[in-house]
């Protein structure tokens, strides 16, 4: 982008290149810088860099000397481009980093741009939005759980036991008194301390939440999504039961796009294998 940036002054970026100068979140590997143009400019992908004509410019902003569309523009436009997924992480990253965005204006900005490539498409994601989920993991999940036929869950549910300790469940299922931490795999990988002593504070952590209500607290990480079986093989273990039928397509969709991810994931599943195997064996 900043190679782009020095051959074409004043460049804009958009979709996955916006993205990532806003820090919200890019499943997959781009290996293209995605740039907004004049309507009179040619649509095309040269050299690397694909160029997307444009009736009107949305919000423009700028960071360390490069443009881009704002947080919530690029979330419409990967809503309508992309994944529904990848659609539903964006635009939650969005309403977390602008606080002035909501998911009406979200909505809006679908409903009123020109093209209406995409807008139908776009819906799903925009329209269940709300910034509350914390992690593009998080959301991911939400929109597994839904294609799964399981209820939806309270995002962000406090619990306090009776020492006093308070503390937020990602997802929480009242009826069946079930709490759903999606932690991703990489956070037991060493890079945030020692694993072992975080798989302790995570137990810890579990039992506080079920001191205060919960019956069970199932975990799952990015790869457990990509495959789609394993997180529904923990949530139904955990008791939770279907009240919808299962979106197959969609589920199977999800899992061809989150491959990229599992496939990097590989080695650090592997670790967390021999992590469990020596805590359970001494």
């Amino acid at each position: 982008m900043h190679a782009v940036a020095i051959v074409a002054p004043g460049v804009v970026f958009s979709h996955e290149s916006a993205a990532v100068l806003w820090g919200m979140p890019v499943i997959g590997d781009p290996l293209i810088v995605h740039i907004a143009v004049p309507a009179t400019s040619a649509a095309r992908e040269v050299a690397g860099i694909r160029a997307h004509r444009v009736s009107s410019y949305p919000d423009v902003i700028e960071s360390g000397g490069l443009l881009a569309v704002s947080p919530a523009s690029v979330a419409v436009t990967l809503a309508r481009h992309r994944h529904e997924a990848v659609g539903l992480a964006a635009a939650d990253a969005a309403l977390r980093l602008d606080p002035t965005a909501t998911p009406s204006m979200l909505v809006a900005d679908n409903e009123s741009r020109a093209s209406t490539r995409g807008r139908r498409h776009a819906r799903w994601a925009l329209g269940r939005a709300d910034g509350i989920r914390e992690s593009v993991l998080e959301s991911v999940s939400a929109a597994a759980i839904e294609w799964f036929g399981y209820p939806p869950p309270v995002c962000q549910e406090e619990f306090a036991d009776d020492t006093g300790s308070v503390l937020r469940g990602d997802f929480w299922w009242p009826e069946a008194r079930l709490v759903g931490e999606p932690d991703g795999e990489f956070k037991y990988d060493g890079s945030f301390g020692d694993p072992a002593q975080l798989l302790r504070a995570r137990h810890e952590r579990d039992r506080v939440l079920m001191r205060a209500g919960a019956r069970a607290v199932a975990h799952w990480g990015w790869v457990d999504v990509a495959r789609v079986w394993p997180l529904r093989q923990s949530l139904t273990g955990h008791g939770l039961s279907q009240i919808t039928a299962e979106d197959s397509g969609r589920l199977a969709s999800l899992s061809r796009t989150l491959t990229t991810y599992e496939t990097a994931l590989r080695p650090v599943v592997r670790l967390r294998e021999r992590t469990r195997y020596r805590r359970e064996n001494g």
